[in-house]
């Protein structure tokens, strides 16, 4: 699984060579940029300050540029996950001078039109995804109408609600299941985690998630990354994908990414002396138990 971001930085080659398929003014500064409203991560929303496209100069040529970017990026890898796919409907649009995401509006995208165009020239698509965030209507739409699986995320799960799609009860197989991904928390960090400063959740709503965890997965806390990890194997889900952290059973010290900051991120390594025997032997045995392991000789 190979990993490609909706929208490309304003110093890449990409906007250097085709600056007219960006939203640019004449001194070649994004009008306009990228990000999403206030969420889960973050209470100002999160600024990417990606230059946004302009989907009628790009609709001119039927979508080039996207299709040779795609075609590229699958000789590399098997199946495709695009980051933030909501934006394929419609963008979060923040004027290019703001310093925080909270003053933007919606605007439509053409992912119709464009992945039509993407899968005549290439062929089906094998993407994956990524449809976290505020998903409307139209981005269920989008997903559904060509097949492309979407995403799961355990944590995200256990707000009391017995009706929440990030419940493995309610999963279809058409989706990918995650313990948490690269912007979350580990799962033991996730459920040891306090309400403070620069948290999105406060103490009653962390009380709450923690008490529903527990009773829903049917444990006493103390191995919860297996717990977890258990879940998403059981499910019906057609993959289950565990970051290593959570095999490891690592805190918040082995967090990869904190969504809306720039210090300290990515910065955890694996070192191989961490994954002993009694670990993987414990991971193939859930794996084996669920039907999860690879055929012989695949």
């Amino acid at each position: 699984v190979g990993d490609i971001p909706i929208f490309v930085a304003h110093d890449s080659a990409d906007v250097w060579v085709n600056p007219f398929h960006f939203k640019l003014d004449d001194m070649g500064d994004p009008r306009v940029v990228a990000g999403v409203p206030p969420d889960y991560f973050s209470s100002t929303g999160q600024l990417w300050g990606n230059p946004l496209y302009d989907w009628e100069r790009m609709r001119a040529d039927n979508f080039r540029w996207w299709v040779e970017r795609v075609g590229a990026t699958l000789q590399t890898v098997d199946i495709l996950r695009i980051d933030h796919f909501r934006g394929f409907a419609a963008c979060w649009e923040i004027p290019g001078k703001d310093t925080t995401a909270e003053r933007g509006a919606w605007i439509p995208a053409p992912g119709r039109e464009l992945f039509t165009a993407i899968k005549n020239a290439l062929g089906e698509l094998p993407i994956l995804a990524e449809d976290l965030g505020v998903i409307t209507p139209d981005v269920e739409s989008l997903r559904d109408d060509f097949g492309f699986p979407g995403m799961r995320i355990l944590q995200f799960s256990f707000g009391g609600d017995p009706k929440n799609h990030d419940l493995p009860h309610n999963y279809i197989p058409n989706v990918v299941v995650y313990t948490g991904t690269h912007d979350n928390d580990t799962a033991v960090g996730w459920f040891k985690s306090e309400a403070g400063a620069g948290s999105t959740r406060d103490a009653k709503q962390v009380e709450r998630e923690r008490k529903f965890c527990l009773k829903y997965l049917d444990s006493n806390g103390k191995e919860i990354h297996w717990d977890l990890i258990r879940a998403v194997l059981a499910s019906v889900a057609d993959t289950a994908i565990i970051p290593l952290q959570d095999v490891l059973g690592l805190g918040t010290e082995a967090r990869m990414n904190l969504p809306a900051s720039i210090a300290g991120n990515w910065s955890w390594r694996y070192r191989e002396k961490d994954l002993t025997s009694k670990l993987s032997d414990r991971l193939g045995e859930l794996t084996e138990l669920y039907g999860r392991k690879p055929m012989s000789g695949v």
